[in-house]
Formats: structure tokens, sequence, C-alpha cells
């Protein structure tokens, strides 16, 4: 009979434990929602000001970069989240999709400045805003238990539309790169070297570009 008690007092021990880490995690996964939403929302303020102010979509990239890239480097933390079993969400899918976005950021407009007037570069981060916004702020509300029916109606919507013109856009913008990449020889490695290895940047931004096809298949 005591070992019965005891045994039930353990695990209603385990489970309060377990309850405890769910709240906490549920809390973190709030405030990271609500961060993100803000974040972008700030980026969707700020392209909006830029255009009516100047009239034009040059220098906007600029105006926004570092907000950009703290906002979309800031996502790195979605595939730890996978990582640990706070989401239940493939951490592979997750850490393809972060670390393209965050590819783009980096080693495409930031990187090779010449590109950043382009108007692909607007195209993709109109659609990276939008596509942000209304998905943080779905698991802002999800969480929340409180789901509005127009932000599901959007989170699964809007998508079929977003999706092919952000690829569009990007796939636009490192072509726009290309002619500056082979020129410059940016990121490459010529032999001879001390490594002993050879790397074309020029050539893996092609090959980059011919990955995007597996995907827009995937998505007919």
């Amino acid at each position: 009979m005591a070992s019965s008690e005891e045994d039930g007092a353990v695990e209603e021990k385990e489970n309060n434990k377990k309850k405890g880490k769910r709240v906490l995690a549920t809390a973190w996964l709030t405030f990271y929602n609500i961060a993100m939403t803000a974040g972008w929302l700030v980026l969707a303020v700020a392209m909006i000001r830029f255009y009516i102010q100047k009239g034009t979509h040059k220098g906007l990239y600029k105006s926004i970069s570092k907000t950009l890239k703290f906002f979309q480097t800031f996502a790195l933390l979605e595939v730890f989240h996978c990582a640990v079993g706070m989401v239940r969400t493939s951490v592979i899918v997750t850490g393809v999709q972060v670390s393209s976005r965050i590819y783009m950021v980096w080693f495409i407009t930031h990187s090779i400045k010449q590109i950043q007037n382009e108007e692909s570069v607007v195209l993709f981060l109109v659609v990276w805003t939008v596509t942000e916004i209304t998905r943080y702020s779905f698991y802002t509300f999800n969480l929340l238990n409180h789901l509005p029916y127009f932000i599901k109606w959007a989170r699964y919507n809007f998508f079929i539309v977003l999706y092919p013109v952000g690829v569009v856009g990007e796939l636009m913008t490192i072509y726009a790169a290309l002619p500056y990449v082979q020129k410059s020889g940016m990121f490459s490695m010529r032999l001879p070297n001390k490594y002993n290895v050879s790397f074309d940047y020029y050539i893996f931004l092609i090959i980059v570009m011919i990955s995007y096809i597996p995907y827009i298949h995937l998505q007919r």
C-alpha cells in the first residue's frame, strides 16, 4: 500500500514537472512570436513610409537592412525550438527554410550591394513581410487559444499566391547578382592555394537557382 502511494506521488511529481515545462515553453513561444510579429510589422511600416516619402524603391533596402538582418537571423531560434521538442516540426525542414532566408539576406543582398536597388529585392521583401506577419500572428493567437477566422484564413490562403511570387523575386535577385559575382570572383577559391580546394561562387549560385525547381514542383 505504501509502495503504491509512493509511486503515485512520484508520478504526480513528474506530471507537475512536465506541466511546468509546457507552461514555460508556451510562455516563451508566445513571447517569441509576438516579438517576431512586431518586428515584421516595423519592417512593413518602414517600407510603406519610405515609399511615401521618397516615391521610389531605390534606397529602400539600405534603410531597412539592419532591422531585416536582425529579425531574419533571430529566426534561427526556430531550429532550436524544433531540436528541443518545443515545436513538433522537422528540424531539417525548418533548418532549410530558415537558412535559405538567411542566405538570401547575408550572402546575396547584403554582400552584393550593386543589386540592392533591384525591383526583385523589393518583390521578395514585400512577400516575406506579409508572409511573416501572417505566420507569426497565427502562431501567437493559436498559442493564446484565440484564433480569429481572418488570420486562419490568411495563413492558409495567402501562401498560394505569395509562395510563387516570393520564389520569382528571389530567383530574379540571384540572377541579377550573377554578373557581379562572376566579375569580382567573390567568395570563390582558385587553384593553386594552400588548401588545394577550388570553389566557384558563380557556379554555386547557378546550382542554387536550379535547386528551386523541385520546391516549385512540390507546390503544384
